[in-house]
């Protein structure tokens, strides 16, 4: 074990230690030790333990210590100190900018266990609350978050678009300078609205090819090479991009074929051949198909229902009338009732909102006891009236307990509009019991809609494993509406899974899960995604008027009176 190596296992020791309150001293002691291991001008290895204990800033217990790692490459102290601190706690030593200390209130005082509940949390705008933390500190984590995770060329898509249309629009530019009759298109996984992009393509079909090949690798905003297939280049972030080039004439072809995943390329091309085509829609007519959107093209079932003419008629952003699952000031929200109000109605011409506060277990977040939830609803009937004939629904956000049940009586939970119910504790569960615990959940009358049933956080978290069937199936019985959790880490329930969901009637939410007036902007993701799980307007709870969806709320309410 070279000298490096054996520093940073001094380092991350000295950081357990002080992230579980050992001895001030020793920590120091080690913390010490790894700073002189790694400026040292020979191999420990190379020395015997009678001098390794000589070396200033050594003695013998760090000698022993040194000793114990280069003869089996571990060391009992580290192993014992990682086996009593979760994974995601360990991994947050990792962040650049936040030392044990900061991570040690995160852990004890946030109930944080994880990178990804710790990037949630600066969205949700929950560092704050800690001693010590302020705005600035919590968007310093923040960014070093989004630079840790960039760090293995994969990308939530949320984190790419920006960047991929300033680089759409500066290529587009560029190209008119050169070939004025150019075509430009987004394809792969970007086109796709995959929730992770691993590659951003796009395709140049152009009458002017060898003028562009010659000139492409100036493109300045990236620094081109050309490959066999494609211009290539990984930017300073990670992310790799591919550029291929086509005579117009082949445009729509390769567009196409740089679109679809491998399997629905190849079975289209087999019913279509190879053109020429002057459009998409000619290579879907040609294989006896309607056709079918980028965003669909991924080789589940879209070929027999397009070959049957059954696609849906996808889901758009302008079909949402509300905006469900959201928090203010009540809870751990940054704007108050009345700005979230405000903003979706004046700023996005919304007709109704509903907030959706935590409950009294979650209180890491101000959860609301019994007697707040009393104020707000005396505040939301005043600003109704203020508001008309924008609605604000009473909602919340109610804690699955471990045993299923919500954290409410049923007397608190009858006065709600409506309930999402959703998992925020004791996470490490197996499938069967994650999925007993839903199911209870579920079966609870007052449940409206499952809030991120797996509770995964893309990139960082799996979420805990569920049996998909019997859950959805069970929505369908007990008329529960599914949260398609719009917040670009979550995006939950998983888009492969919304076909299940529709075909077995039940309906799906958009739901920002909204802390701030920024926040609502996130359904913007979430229908991206929606498209991809072939969501249509009529199968989207908030995509029904205010009227059909006081409607919905008051039949349901009347249900639960009935069972």
């Amino acid at each position: 074990m070279e000298n490096k190596a054996i520093a940073r296992k001094l380092r991350l020791l000295s950081q357990l230690m002080e992230l579980h309150e050992e001895n001030p001293f020793k920590i120091k002691s080690i913390a010490n030790a790894y700073f002189k291991v790694d400026k040292l001008p020979f191999a420990l290895k190379d020395k015997p333990f009678n001098e390794l204990e000589k070396i200033d800033g050594i003695g013998k217990s760090l000698a022993a210590k040194i000793v114990e790692l280069l003869q089996t490459g571990e060391l009992t102290e580290l192993t014992d100190m990682i086996a009593k601190t979760p994974e995601g706690v360990v991994e947050m030593l990792g962040i650049k900018g936040i030392g044990p200390k900061k991570i040690a209130i995160i852990w004890h005082k946030l109930g944080i266990e994880s990178i990804g509940e710790l990037y949630y949390a600066c969205n949700e705008n929950r560092l704050t609350e800690a001693k010590g933390f302020g705005l600035k500190t919590q968007e310093e984590i923040k960014n070093a978050i989004e630079f840790k995770l960039a760090a293995n060329g994969r990308f939530l898509y949320s984190q790419v678009e920006g960047f991929a249309n300033a680089i759409f629009a500066e290529l587009s530019a560029w190209l008119t300078q050169v070939d004025a009759g150019y075509s430009l298109g987004f394809a792969g996984q970007y086109r796709r609205c995959c929730e992770i992009i691993d590659e951003l393509e796009f395709v140049i079909g152009t009458d002017a090819i060898e003028e562009v090949t010659s000139k492409l690798p100036s493109f300045e905003p990236l620094s081109l090479i050309k490959g066999e297939e494609a211009f290539i280049t990984t930017t300073v972030a990670g992310l790799r991009i591919k550029i291929f080039l086509t005579p117009n004439a082949d445009f729509h072809l390769l567009w196409f074929k740089q679109t679809g995943n491998n399997e629905h390329v190849a079975k289209v091309l087999k019913l279509a051949g190879n053109g020429p085509f002057n459009a998409e829609i000619e290579i879907y007519a040609a294989a006896g198909l309607s056709y079918i959107e980028p965003e669909l093209r991924e080789d589940f079932d879209e070929i027999d229902l397009a070959r049957e003419n059954k696609l849906p008629t996808l889901i758009n952003y302008k079909d949402l009338k509300g905006s469900l699952h959201n928090h203010s000031t009540w809870s751990d929200g940054v704007h108050t009732l009345e700005e979230m109000a405000t903003y979706c109605k004046e700023t996005l011409n919304l007709q109704y909102l509903g907030i959706c506060d935590h409950s009294k277990t979650a209180v890491y977040a101000k959860g609301l006891n019994e007697q707040r939830v009393f104020g707000q609803h005396q505040e939301i009937d005043k600003l109704n009236e203020k508001l008309a004939p924008f609605k604000i629904f009473k909602g919340i956000e109610s804690d699955i307990l471990s045993d299923g049940s919500l954290d409410y009586t049923d007397d608190i939970l009858k006065t709600f509009d409506f309930v999402v119910a959703s998992i925020h504790s004791n996470l490490r569960m197996d499938e069967a019991k994650a999925t007993a615990r839903l199911l209870k959940a579920i079966e609870n009358p007052f449940t409206t809609i499952l809030g991120h049933p797996t509770g995964r956080m893309l990139l960082t978290r799996a979420g805990y494993p569920i049996d998909y069937k019997k859950i959805i199936d069970a929505c369908a019985a007990n008329n529960v509406v599914i949260e398609i959790n719009a917040n670009p880490l979550r995006l939950d329930l998983d888009w492969r899974w919304h076909r299940y969901a529709l075909e077995k009637g039940v309906l799906l939410s958009v739901n920002p899960d909204a802390h701030r007036m920024e926040g609502f902007h996130d359904m913007h993701y979430g229908i991206l995604v929606a498209r991809k799980g072939g969501l249509s307007a009529d199968k989207c709870l908030n995509a029904l008027s205010l009227e059909e969806i006081t409607h919905y709320f008051g039949t349901k309410k009347a249900n639960e009176v009935n069972r």
